[in-house]
């Protein structure tokens, strides 16, 4: 194998390497720190590397460990000791996690190597990584066009065999959608199957830990680690993980999949509704029972998650008032004034803006009108998904409605921003669980490929049964097997004996 061969591998093949001794985990590190240094001035995708740290990791890790001697990136609102956590905001720039997440305590447990923090919109809150504080994460099959967000650093760096796998967040879609524009896969585990430990907070009861890989069994390889029970978060699940590798390679006849006549309305890119019809026929071909459901309430599924998610913001980024960590204003007059210059410098605008909106809606007189309301609708989305999965096994749909968008397209314009998560921001509200995979391309203006990503969406705690439905879809299509122009690059030969 050449060295600039081996950071194309997938986590699978990579093991099988590792496990064989093939490699070591010192030269693994090593040829990933060469080609982030190679690729990353182009695409961005890291905000901080500690490759000393990752080559001390390497020399003791257990390469017989499920993940051992696999670097994994992480997603800069996740914590890990002694490294940056700035959420990619100014005013954590300087801050220093002190202990490390939970998600982080067990992949090391299984043998995974901590490597570099991802970008990503300042607080988890964006749908293109253009609200970085920081700088833009450029999408690897377009560098003029965004990776996706709010996990758009994660994404690309999988996108460009900049990271073997990285971990992101999914509130309203924030795993699904950048893996959909940046070409690689995304699963949102359901509410409390990963500990939320160690997450810094953007909406409570929304937030979930989830892997961005380059196949299907690499996302099931991952969440076999971080799953499971955590006495530090209150809402983590206490239900027994099952190996989520184990029946990947089952047969998908006879399963029922349902297709939301909701999810294919008049607003869907016509390349996107080709690429997902295409898809739908693809699973018939194998077996599947394509059936029509409804999710009657949809179309109020952005307000109300705009309601919760700001108002549960507003909250929790009331901790970062200039007086026990991150940025301070310098000579406050009093409290007050140190309180609203500390966040007048420290947060941008999509932040202030979701703050704004979640306080006046938790304000006296507005609450009812506003808050509660939004909580009742989301009872009545969650009941839609609970009647729909009453039919079939699970659902069927586009992760986004458009491919990668250029930058600034939609900068200026918050409500079509928000609407890149339109089909991904119900199944956060009801707090299933859900998988972007590739599932073809579309072609720009200028003939540059763009990922067009499918979306498997299932009951809460059923990740086995979409992993498999995702993976069954996956290896019988080559959609995956395409590289972005920068990952070509690296991706002349694979490795022989690994597996796919």
């Amino acid at each position: 194998m050449k060295w600039s061969d081996l950071p194309a591998l997938n986590v699978a093949e990579l093991r099988a390497a590792l496990r064989s001794r093939q490699l070591s985990a010192r030269e693994v590190v090593e040829a990933l720190r060469d080609r982030i240094a190679e690729i990353d001035p182009r695409i961005d995708a890291y905000l901080s590397l500690d490759v000393e740290d990752a080559l001390t990791q390497a020399e003791t890790v257990d390469l017989d460990l499920p993940l051992g001697g696999v670097p994994i990136a992480f997603k800069d609102i996740i914590s890990v000791a002694g490294q940056p956590c700035t959420c990619a905001s100014k005013i954590l720039q300087n801050y220093r996690a002190i202990y490390d997440a939970a998600v982080v305590e067990k992949l090391k447990a299984a043998g995974a190597i901590v490597f570099g923090k991802t970008n990503m919109d300042e607080f988890a809150m964006g749908s293109s990584t253009e609200n970085s504080s920081v700088k833009l994460t450029r999408n690897p099959w377009d560098l003029t066009r965004v990776p996706g967000g709010s996990s758009g650093g994660s994404a690309a760096a999988v996108a460009a065999d900049e990271a073997f796998a990285a971990l992101g967040t999914d509130t309203g879609g924030s795993v699904r959608q950048p893996a959909a524009l940046s070409g690689v896969v995304g699963l949102k585990p359901s509410y409390g199957r990963v500990s939320r430990f160690g997450l810094v907070a953007f909406a409570s009861s929304l937030d979930q830990a989830g892997p961005l890989t380059k196949t299907v069994r690499d996302a099931a390889m991952i969440l076999n680690a971080i799953a499971g029970a955590d006495p530090r978060d209150s809402t983590c699940r206490k239900e027994s993980v099952p190996d989520y590798t184990a029946n990947l390679d089952r047969k998908l006849r006879g399963t029922r999949l349902g297709l939301p006549k909701e999810y294919l309305t008049d607003g869907i890119d016509p390349q996107v509704r080709r690429a997902v019809n295409a898809a739908v026929k693809h699973f018939e071909s194998l077996g599947a029972e394509i059936v029509e459901v409804s999710l009657p309430h949809t179309e109020y599924a952005v307000a109300t998650y705009y309601m919760i998610a700001s108002a549960e913001a507003s909250a929790n980024l009331a901790r970062f008032d200039g007086v026990r960590y991150g940025h301070r204003a310098e000579n406050p007059r009093d409290l007050l004034d140190l309180y609203g210059r500390t966040r007048e410098e420290g947060f941008g605008p999509e932040v202030k803006r979701r703050v704004i909106l979640g306080t006046y809606v938790l304000s006296a007189g507005y609450y009812d009108e506003y808050y509660n309301r939004a909580q009742k609708v989301r009872k009545l989305i969650r009941q839609d998904f609970v009647e729909a999965f009453g039919k079939i096994d699970a659902l069927i749909s586009p992760t986004a409605p458009e491919v990668a968008f250029r930058f600034g397209e939609r900068s200026t314009d918050p409500l079509r921003m928000y609407l890149a998560d339109v089909f991904t921001i119900a199944a956060s509200l009801a707090g299933i669980c859900g998988i972007s995979l590739p599932c073809g391309f579309a072609t720009s203006g200028e003939g540059t490929e763009l990922p067009i990503g499918l979306q498997v969406l299932g009951k809460p705690l059923k990740e086995a049964q979409i992993l498999q439905i995702a993976h069954g879809y996956e290896q019988s299509t080559d959609w995956h097997k395409r590289k972005s122009p920068l990952a070509k690059e690296n991706a002349e030969r694979r490795t022989p004996n690994a597996q796919s």
